[in-house]
């Protein structure tokens, strides 16, 4: 049984998605989500930095005591049209301060005004900058919500591809990963799930790329070949018509030999992480999460100094 409070949330916002679908401009969505976003503050003891990074506009979510050397790139969601640091920075607070991390969370281009691969490019270069500036890889993580986990898992593909040094781990939440919609939760959650309906992902994913691109793996990472990838934590609701993006991510990574953590989180929707402080089942996400992250940074600093002493 879920929470009273998770079963408030998800009736009043799904009556909000109620008025929402695929044909809407992309403007009024993306002043709807700054103007929610203005109603919660960051965690307690964290404060924002503003900076630039490799030309790209980013904030610093900095916890009080974190260890400055440890470092969450996280990529804000939005199905790859609208969100940003203002509008995740809560959230994010929240696994920063958790985990004892600083975390980084890059406006990176969207669609329409700046369709694939832009986004991916910014992403990659903020990357890159954070590594030229001193900040060891094993020291870092990427993480993502929804076209944000997408653009994680592309970026991840992308650096692999490129012979770059990967990141100690990767954390995703609801990843939207196959914009072809080729999932078969597309079909068998769409009644649960509160918020999205299947027949307007094509016409948002349209925003964002050609058709032609819908199956290119840094489009659709779910496409691409999954060796050769740091440990990856997956959540994602039980209701939600994304559900099996998230599944089969999960099989391709242990079909690879990779290492995957899937939790499927009973009766919980989109991003549910998003609503912390506001409901409990959010908080215990946020708890696991940052000890997965916690874990994996000791892991890889740990290698790495018996590596060099050796």
């Amino acid at each position: 049984m879920i929470s009273l409070r998770a079963r408030a949330i998800r009736f009043i916002t799904a009556q909000l998605f109620k008025n929402i679908s695929g044909d809407d401009e992309v403007e009024p969505l993306r002043d709807m989500m700054e103007k929610l976003a203005k109603r919660s503050s960051p965690a307690a003891g964290t404060h924002i930095r503003h900076a630039t990074i490799s030309g790209v506009e980013c904030d610093w979510v900095v916890p009080r005591n974190c260890d400055e050397s440890r470092v969450l790139l996280y990529l804000h969601g939005g199905a790859y049209i609208m969100g940003s640091s203002r509008t995740h920075r809560t959230m994010v607070s929240h696994i920063a301060k958790q985990a004892g991390v600083r975390a980084v969370l890059p406006n990176y281009r969207l669609g329409p005004e700046d369709p694939f691969p832009a986004g991916l490019e910014d992403c990659l270069s903020v990357y890159r900058q954070l590594l030229a500036s001193g900040i060891s890889p094993e020291r870092v993580v990427i993480g993502g919500d929804s076209a944000g986990g997408g653009m994680a898992m592309a970026t991840l593909l992308s650096l692999r591809d490129s012979g770059d040094p990967m990141p100690a781990a990767a954390c995703l939440l609801s990843p939207w990963l196959d914009l072809a919609g080729d999932g078969e939760s597309m079909k068998t959650r769409a009644g649960p799930d509160p918020w999205f309906r299947a027949e307007d992902m094509p016409k948002v994913a349209a925003h964002y790329c050609l058709k032609s691109q819908l199956r290119d793996p840094q489009v659709s990472p779910i496409y691409g070949d999954m060796h050769g990838l740091p440990p990856v934590l997956i959540q994602v609701g039980d209701h939600e018509v994304l559900l099996s993006d998230s599944t089969r991510l999960a099989d391709k990574i242990t079909a690879a030999g990779g290492m995957v953590t899937l939790q499927v989180w009973p009766q919980m929707w989109h991003v549910f992480q998003y609503f912390v402080g506001k409901m409990p089942e959010s908080r215990r996400a946020i708890n696991q999460i940052a000890a997965f992250l916690r874990t994996h940074l000791d892991a890889a600093h740990s290698a790495t100094a018996t590596s060099q002493a050796a």
